[in-house]
């Protein structure tokens, strides 16, 4: 069953979000909203992987609902991003499972809630 839920503005096709850990907002169909997006996540038990700062935005703000990983690196070519993530993703996820909001920046993780 699917922990994570990888946003449109995320590489689909990225070898460490293979297996069923993982499932895509462009797999739920065209056009959802980023509310559509927070309450599927919400009632799934989902963690919402993202670089859109309207998410880690609305837990900041918002008593419940789904814990959200912010990728907030920039543009890098995907080669950088994988080798970034690579080194980190596993701290990442160990850290979403007690933080309502993981920020992983290119120097560190900061961790809310």
């Amino acid at each position: 069953m699917a922990r994570y839920l990888i946003d449109a503005n995320l590489p689909r096709w990225f070898s460490l979000w293979s297996g069923s850990d993982y499932a895509f907002v462009h797999d739920l169909g065209a056009g959802w909203t980023d509310s559509q997006i927070w309450h599927h996540a919400s009632i799934s038990g989902l963690t919402i992987v993202s670089k859109d700062a309207d998410f880690s935005a609305r837990v900041m703000v918002t008593a419940s609902g789904p814990h959200v990983i912010h990728i907030r690196v920039g543009n890098l070519v995907m080669r950088d991003f994988h080798a970034l993530l690579s080194g980190i993703w596993d701290d990442v996820c160990r850290l979403s499972a007690t933080s309502r909001l993981v920020a992983v920046f290119k120097d560190r993780i900061e961790i809310i809630g």
